[in-house]
């Protein structure tokens, strides 16, 4: 396709896309979405002709990685590119060869999409900023 996925330092322009996608589309408070992880964790961003058009960012815990914050801009949905990310994510994960699994925390409706993508349910439904998520994962 036509977009490029790949490690970044460019923080603000993930940032800026959760932004524009949790914060401004979804309703969620900015004080909910952006927090001190952003510093450890490992960002993700998908462009397309160079523009910023989705991210992730990923952080350890023990022997899981976790995929959070995954967010694609709604021009951009159902074009395959959501799916690139969470991929490439994942296989940023595998390719540490030191963790059990891969989870993330996925929104109620999106869990269709990441079972496609070999998640599995592994918790009950919580609360995130007022949207019911369930944990997911991948054994490794």
């Amino acid at each position: 396709m036509n977009w490029e996925v790949f490690q970044t330092d460019d923080i603000a322009a993930c940032v800026d896309l959760r932004r524009a996608v949790f914060i401004d589309e979804q309703g969620i408070a900015e004080e909910d979405e952006i927090d001190d992880l952003d510093d450890v964790a490992t960002h993700i961003l998908a462009t397309v002709e160079g523009n910023p058009v989705g991210t992730a960012r990923l952080l350890i815990s023990g022997t899981t990685g976790k995929i959070g914050r995954i967010c694609v801009l709604q021009s951009q949905r159902g074009t395959g590119l959501g799916a690139a990310l969470v991929r490439f994510s994942a296989e940023q994960l595998k390719d540490r060869g030191d963790l059990a699994r891969i989870a993330l925390g996925a929104q109620e409706y999106a869990i269709g999409f990441y079972e496609k993508l070999g998640f599995q349910v592994c918790g009950p439904i919580y609360d995130d900023a007022g949207i019911p998520h369930r944990e997911m994962e991948i054994l490794l």
